[in-house]
């Protein structure tokens, strides 16, 4: 490993496919691998298109067996309670599906809940008997304010005589980007009876995982956005006493587990019907889902070797981008005179749980209100129609003055952005970013957005 190890921080870009001219500060949205995951993908697609049929009959199978194992590794699970699909959403949308859900069932989310995953609730409401109940909030908030209202939604929808019957919650938040309080939420999930959906889009690779420990009820995380694999790899964990209420992928194929009353169907095309069986239903019903590019899932062990030969392994890359997001978001709020979402109730000498993951997010000086008010400490106030031209202006110019990236966003009364560490980047970088957006705040309280 020694001879191998690159210091993290600017070393590190040497690893990296970015163009030498961008300065890649969002890693959380889609993530990003390096050369030598580039090279493994590419070999395995060589692979295939010298030899379809035995790639994906054979050799397919044996090379994500492998990858299942890498990940069950991180995550401290059994192997065949882990598969591969597509995203994080699809993994959600999968789990849902197969609840079939029935009159007077519920599923309780969380808002902020990824777009995407609320959409799908709202998709499967107009296609089943499924109820939602959200539990409102704005951070920051207490962890004990934010289970008080979960509890009072939950009571409130059983005393209308309906069933809760799954929560959908995150490890960390998109948007805001702080950690989630998902163990503590598994727990009381655990003690109400209600079937736990972790969506942790931010998971592997980002923050250390136990499977044993947590006994989540379904868990899905992706790969290509902190384990360095290529795009689209996620994993779906499912422990062994909820996998019978898995019977088909999204959409259904070849490994689809028919009920009981339900026709017969053929055998798949792609299994040796006289060969032993070694795999369960439900390693066979993920095996195989269409013909698709799932070269990315094979790569799995390339980015564990990269992460421990070149990084140091997973504490090293932890410890230091956790630690530079905090550093990060310090430096950036001290710039914009702002400051660091966490929690409101924390003590001097107090760690915030939130700011303990990669991502941070920092206060803009741009408030919001729609009353014409001036709000206290704001640059400037703007209204709701003016606020999504402003984050609109400010990404824009970002990306085509400064070959740069960063979610800008509202949240409650005010526009936040959100910061992303990473091994290849240190603290100058977004000290660089903080003077950037400190003048176009500035540009934005001249109301320079407006002139486009």
């Amino acid at each position: 490993m020694g001879s191998l190890q690159t210091p993290f921080g600017k070393p590190m870009l040497k690893h990296w496919l970015f163009d030498p001219s961008y300065k890649n500060l969002n890693h959380g949205s889609f993530g990003a691998h390096p050369a030598a995951v580039r090279d493994a993908q590419r070999a395995f697609l060589d692979i295939a298109d010298r030899r379809p049929d035995p790639y994906i009959r054979v050799q397919h199978t044996k090379l994500l067996d492998e990858a299942r194992g890498g990940v069950a590794k991180i995550l401290n699970a059994a192997k065949d309670e882990c598969v591969f699909v597509k995203n994080a959403t699809t993994g959600v949308a999968t789990v849902l599906y197969n609840l079939n859900f029935q009159a007077g069932d519920v599923v309780v989310h969380f808002e902020p809940v990824y777009g995407a995953v609320e959409k799908g609730l709202v998709s499967l409401q107009e296609h089943s008997a499924l109820q939602t109940r959200k539990v409102f909030f704005e951070y920051p908030i207490a962890e004990s304010e934010l289970e008080r209202r979960f509890r009072h939604v939950v009571q409130k929808t059983r005393a209308e005589g309906l069933t809760v019957r799954a929560a959908i919650f995150d490890t960390i938040v998109s948007n805001p980007g702080v950690r989630f309080p998902f163990e503590r939420f598994t727990a009381i999930c655990r003690e109400e009876g209600i079937l736990s959906v972790i969506d942790g889009a931010h998971g592997i690779g980002h923050i250390h995982l136990d499977m044993e420990k947590l006994q989540p009820d379904f868990f899905v995380s992706n790969c290509h956005k902190w384990l360095y694999t290529p795009r689209s790899a996620a994993v779906l964990y499912v422990p062994k006493r909820n996998q019978h209420l898995l019977r088909t992928t999204l959409p259904t194929s070849w490994g689809f587990i028919p009920g009981t009353d339900s026709p017969a169907t053929r055998d798949s095309v792609l299994q040796d019907a006289n060969a032993v069986k070694t795999k369960t239903p439900f390693e066979d019903l993920f095996e195989f889902v269409a013909t698709s590019d799932d070269s990315a899932y094979l790569c799995v062990p390339a980015a564990l070797r990269f992460r421990q030969e070149v990084c140091g392994g997973e504490d090293a890359i932890i410890s230091y981008c956790t630690k530079l997001a905090n550093e990060a978001a310090d430096a950036v709020a001290a710039i914009l005179g702002t400051d660091v979402m966490q929690e409101p109730d924390l003590k001097p000498g107090e760690t915030s749980n939130m700011r303990q993951c990669m991502m941070t997010t920092v206060r803009l000086p741009i408030s919001v209100a729609d009353d014409g008010s001036n709000v206290p400490g704001a640059l400037v106030t703007v209204n709701s129609q003016e606020a999504a031209r402003v984050f609109g202006w400010i990404q824009t110019t970002l990306m085509e003055k400064h070959d740069t990236f960063v979610p800008v966003f509202r949240h409650g009364p005010w526009l936040w952005t959100r910061l992303s560490a990473q091994i290849f980047l240190e603290k100058s970088d977004f000290e660089w970013l903080g003077g950037i957006l400190r003048d176009l705040c500035n540009k934005v309280a001249g109301k320079e957005y407006a002139k486009l």
